[in-house]
């Protein structure tokens, strides 16, 4: 079979179709109760409000949304996980075909995502980490679109701050995604002068506050108790110094443990193309 475009088109759409039904047939199938998170995000659905005690009310939203529209069939909130794991793919999908100018690099970038655990086997749980997921993709696409567009648009802004807003009332530790973008857009525009500085850049940021101005006012009226369940979760009330080193030795060995089969594919990936490169000398 020719490697095409269209081809290329089709893998990647019977590669969502089927992680989508494989993801919500299992734990359908298997599963005797929807996961705690879930549950929680029920219970707070069924009440919303600007926030909760332990998050953001992104996440207790489209569960309440799925709710009224299909019941309390548990098959619905695996589908619902599952639909926000292919937006996710979907915009890695074109954020990479844009980059790199090819669909076949695209595809890989995907597939090699999907190797990632948190793109798989905890995705059946719909929690704040499932929620935050195709915010993290529209953001980044988003914002690719404002650096890489001759012209800036006023709608790239828009959907830019309307996206990370809704990335942080998934979850506040999407804060570290949006850091990252605008250090890079700093240095790009007032260091490595490779762009203008433009006002329409303010865009994102008013229409991020603006969405979020509900959420602050709930924070300030509930003590920001969110917050405080944040900091209680970190263990940075009566912590150690010592704990400040060996517990991010430990987090940066759990992840590196989720990560092996990402890093595996990769190497695979570069031994691939490595080995191509020195045949074609």
């Amino acid at each position: 079979m020719t490697i095409n475009n269209k081809n290329i088109n089709n893998v990647f759409y019977i590669f969502v179709t089927a992680h989508l039904i494989f993801w919500t047939l299992i734990p359908s199938i298997t599963n005797h109760n929807l996961p705690l998170d879930t549950i929680e995000a029920l219970a707070w659905g069924s009440n919303l409000d600007w926030g909760f005690n332990k998050h953001p009310p992104m996440s207790a939203f489209f569960p309440e949304v799925f709710y009224q529209i299909f019941g309390s069939q548990d098959w619905v909130y695996y589908l619902l996980s599952q639909i926000f794991v292919i937006i996710s793919f979907y915009y890695v999908f074109k954020f990479s075909n844009e980059i790199f100018n090819n669909k076949l690099l695209g595809l890989i970038s995907v597939l090699l995502i999907e190797a990632i655990y948190f793109y798989n086997f905890t995705t059946p749980e719909f929690n704040v980490n499932v929620c935050q997921l195709p915010f993290w993709s529209l953001t980044v696409y988003y914002s690719w679109k404002i650096y890489n567009s001759k012209e800036i648009k006023f709608l790239d802004c828009f959907l830019v701050g309307l996206f990370a807003a809704f990335g942080f009332l998934s979850k506040y530790l999407f804060i570290y995604l949006l850091v990252s973008i605008d250090l890079l857009f700093i240095y790009l525009i007032f260091f490595k002068k490779e762009r203008k500085f433009d006002f329409k850049y303010l865009i994102t940021i008013e229409v991020f506050l603006v969405v979020l101005v509900p959420h602050f006012i709930w924070l300030y009226n509930n003590e920001f108790v969110t917050i405080h369940y944040g900091l209680q979760r970190t263990g940075l009330e009566g912590s150690i110094i010592l704990d400040h080193f060996k517990h991010p030795l430990i987090f940066l060995g759990k992840q590196i443990g989720i990560l092996i089969p990402f890093l595996f594919l990769v190497w695979l990936l570069i031994k691939k193309i490595k080995s191509k490169f020195i045949s074609n000398q």
